[in-house]
């Protein structure tokens, strides 16, 4: 029984390692969740702090427990004897690892994105950022799916960050209307329905208000084959508020268009036929 007792502090101690680990993971997670929604937190550095922990705990655990067992006391010291070619060994086989580590920590210090932010990168792949873990990025895309990113790989990528220094988004909605358009017209039906969203947000500066200029700008930026193209400035306080508002209100325009008499531009074409004098036509 002497001889047994210490296999079982040894399962004792890894067992008590990962109800720790699980512990402070739960408990973490309920902190982080809520101070960000009660005092509005930037969760980014503590969930990278998180999964740091929780990898030392797991570290530290094990490495108590191969030490409470003396045949593992035993070989612990003849790797820590060899530790040199130990770690030159280690560190040709885990350099993606450590790259991923590394790569996460300049993520956190230098912050080019944060939990929550949207994203959208070059490969035409977007969504927000759910987690960001030790070796990966986790980015949760508008189908609820998860795209998971090793921290070297993003932190070379070009990204679009929509919510980058401030959280305000620009909509363009651009369409094309027909030659023969009420400009004037067109122009007060769009503003009237972009008004009278409830994510239109007021952007001008305090200047811009008093020179008159309006909340929504809409100018005329293409004159093409399929008629006048026009493009409208419309500002919401977030990217997900921009993209429902440019939807509804372009849903909107199709109905009051059509009821104005308004009609969208259509590609056109001239055929010219020439007559054949060897065919008789």
């Amino acid at each position: 029984m002497e001889q047994l007792k210490p296999y079982a502090l040894f399962l004792g101690i890894i067992a008590a390692t990962i109800v720790l680990a699980a512990i402070f993971s739960w408990l973490f997670r309920r902190f982080l969740k809520r101070s960000t929604i009660i005092i509005r937190n930037d969760p980014t550095n503590y969930i990278f702090l998180r999964h740091a922990i929780t990898g030392l705990i797991y570290i530290v655990g094990i490495s108590w427990a191969v030490y409470t067992v003396p045949n593992m006391r035993a070989i612990a010291n003849s790797l820590l004897a060899g530790a040199g070619i130990l770690a030159v060994a280690v560190g040709f086989a885990s350099q993606h690892a450590l790259s991923n580590i590394i790569s996460g920590i300049f993520i956190i210090i230098f912050k080019p994105f944060r939990v929550n932010d949207r994203l959208k990168f070059q490969s035409g792949l977007q969504g927000a950022v759910e987690d960001i873990s030790l070796r990966h990025v986790v980015i949760r895309d508008f189908e609820n799916r998860r795209i998971l990113i090793p921290n070297s790989v993003i932190s070379e990528e070009v990204i679009i960050n929509s919510d980058f220094g401030g959280d305000s988004i620009c909509k363009w909605l651009e369409f094309s209307l027909s030659y023969d358009t009420d400009l004037e017209l067109a122009k007060s039906i769009l503003t009237e329905e972009a008004m009278a969203h409830p994510n239109l947000l007021d952007n001008r500066s305090e200047e811009e208000k008093a020179e008159g200029f309006p909340v929504v700008r809409i100018r005329v930026i293409d004159l093409g084959e399929s008629g006048l193209r026009l493009r409208a400035y419309l500002w919401a306080e977030d990217n997900a508020s921009a993209f429902a508002m440019g939807c509804d209100v372009m849903e909107r325009l199709v109905s009051r268009f059509k009821a104005a008499g308004i009609t969208f531009g259509l590609p056109q074409r001239v055929v010219s036929m020439r007559e054949n004098p060897d065919s008789g036509v």
